[in-house]
């Protein structure tokens, strides 16, 4: 198994800005280290015959017409907003600009 010490967990929460308890810190010492080595063996058993997948089963894009469809009118795509002004929705403004 890899050798994950506490210390190094506790170093990397440090980085991370994450507060750990003693008893988490020891729980994620053993969590890292079987991740390290599930990584590992998949790395072992990739070899230069074998390509690099990002899925397994081979996928592809299915593509079709752009076409428009029905579109909306501004009074249609309006008639239920609160207010409107100048065919836009109006929205109360947010920022201090005159």
């Amino acid at each position: 198994m890899a050798e994950i010490t506490r210390d190094d967990v506790a170093h990397l929460a440090q980085l991370a800005r994450i507060e750990m308890s003693p008893e988490e810190l020891d729980k994620m010492a053993g969590e890292l280290a079987h991740i390290v080595d599930a990584v590992k063996s998949v790395s072992e058993a990739a070899g230069p015959d074998v390509p690099a997948t990002s899925h397994p089963i081979a996928l592809s894009n299915v593509f079709r017409e752009d076409t428009v469809g029905h579109v909306l009118t501004p009074e249609e795509a309006l008639s239920g907003a609160p207010d409107a002004e100048d065919d836009r929705f109006k929205v109360p403004a947010i920022l201090d600009e005159e």
